[in-house]
């Protein structure tokens, strides 16, 4: 099913935009976007930040060369207002949707990423796994948690962002902030020792789930 599945996706909602910013060489950069379920025919360039899980389930198929193309077109989504909006057109970096709920879905790929680059043989694509590395997500992690930390706290707690664009709080704190976010910018930064991986997987509310044998 996922073989079946993940070819259909790869043929028709992944996409290359090639970019040259300034003082810059151009860029290939790779993304996901939409499209209409029965003919494949583009319906939106945009992607957000409950698209930016795909890193992750991309790393655990093994095909860590898209998972890790993704992953710098996400984290590029982050860095251009210092923090991730909820939607962006991925073909003028536009932000669509300016709010900040404080999700989990980029720091969970991050986590992965970090994992796969740490334990890169383990993967069913090695060759990719190689070109990893682990420091690179580690850095990319400290990162985010500095912008999270600097721009969502309060002497209350953490404040979602009404537009990431102006950084105006908003009075709201999702419940997913401790179930998810919290925990993988955790894991990300706490031992490998922490948390057997191999023999754990998440469900999508980040809650470990032993494997069976």
């Amino acid at each position: 099913m996922w073989n079946e599945s993940v070819a259909a996706i790869n043929k028709y909602l992944a996409f290359q935009v090639r970019r040259e910013d300034e003082g810059s060489p151009p860029q290939r950069e790779f993304w996901y976007g939409h499209v209409d379920m029965n003919t494949g025919k583009v319906t939106a360039t945009t992607y957000g930040a409950l698209d930016a899980f795909f890193p992750a389930v991309l790393a655990m198929s093994g095909d860590l060369d898209r998972a890790q193309r993704l992953q710098e077109s996400s984290f590029k989504m982050w860095i251009k207002h210092g923090i991730e909006p909820e939607e962006i057109n991925y073909q003028t970096m536009e932000v669509t949707s300016p709010g900040y709920p404080l999700r989990p879905e980029i720091v969970e790929s991050t986590y992965y990423l970090y994992h796969y680059a740490t334990l890169g043989a383990r993967a069913s694509r090695p060759q990719f796994a190689a070109r990893l590395d682990s420091r690179h997500y580690r850095q990319m992690g400290e990162i985010m948690w500095r912008d999270f930390v600097k721009y969502c706290r309060t002497d209350e707690g953490y404040a979602a962002l009404k537009s990431v664009v102006t950084k105006e709080k908003s009075d709201s704190m999702q419940s997913f902030l401790f179930a998810e976010t919290f925990k993988y910018f955790y894991l990300l930064f706490a031992s490998p020792k922490t948390l057997d991986f191999d023999k754990m997987i998440f469900n999508t509310e980040a809650h470990p789930i032993r494997r069976s044998p």
